[in-house]
Parts: C-alpha cells; sequence; structure tokens
C-alpha cells in the first residue's frame, strides 16, 4: 500500500524526521523516513477527505478484539494519549499515516502482529 500525503503534511514530517538529532532517531522514525518517501504527494485541495493526514480524527478497530480505538493524528509534541492524540512517530502513527477509511492495515508491536481496519476519517477543512 502506498501512502497518500498532502505535500504539506510531507515538508511537515519530513523536516521533523531531519531535524531529530541523530541519537534520538527510532525504529519508527527511520520506517516513516522511508514510508513518506515512497508516498503519493498531493496537493491539499485534490487529497480524499478520507486520508489520514496530520490532525484528521480517526477510528480504527482491532480486527482480532473488535475493539474500537478513536484518535487525533498529530505532532509529536501535541501527543497525548489521555486526549487521544496520537504522535505520528507512534508504531501506530507510522503504520496509519497516509491510509484511507475501509483499508485494513497490519503493524507489529511488541506483543505481536495487530491488524486494524479503518472504520472512520474525519478532516477538517480550513477556509483559506
Amino acid at each position: 500500500m502506498k501512502p497518500i500525503l498532502t505535500k504539506s503534511d510531507y515538508n511537515t514530517i519530513k523536516d521533523l524526521i531531519v531535524n531529530t538529532p541523530s541519537h534520538l532517531i527510532t525504529k519508527e522514525i527511520s520506517l516513516l523516513a522511508k514510508e513518506i518517501e515512497k508516498a503519493k504527494k498531493v496537493p491539499e485541495e485534490k487529497i480524499d477527505a478520507t486520508v489520514i493526514r496530520i490532525n484528521s480524527h480517526f477510528e480504527v478497530q482491532d480486527v482480532a478484539s473488535g475493539q474500537l480505538l478513536k484518535f487525533q493524528m498529530t505532532l509529536p509534541k501535541y501527543s497525548n494519549l489521555a486526549e487521544k492524540k496520537l504522535s505520528i512517530l507512534t508504531p501506530l502513527g507510522v503504520a496509519l499515516i497516509g491510509c484511507q477509511e475501509g483499508m485494513q492495515i497490519e503493524y507489529v508491536l511488541p506483543g505481536g502482529l495487530k491488524k486494524l481496519k479503518i472504520l472512520s476519517v474525519k478532516n477538517h477543512v480550513h477556509a483559506d
């Protein structure tokens, strides 16, 4: 699956990665760097409203357990799991950024492989 990113999200994520000190580069950051380079980059006005991007609100379901998870995708400085704000630098954030509503994704946690189905994605439209 090739992720889809707006050009501004791509630039924001690339800047975040480039400006991370080398001693803080994690496996997730390295994986995210690879994912964004292979991503399809599209202008803001051309991206589908159901693609998970920075600031998207989304709901996913664990395929095995049926558990529902609701989050907002955020930059690391805004992440707060108590507020359901998920950093793009977490394993789940890396797995979901650029994915679309209706897709099923797999990602690896220390406890093993997880399968999630993306049930809904909401993006706020900003009037410029």
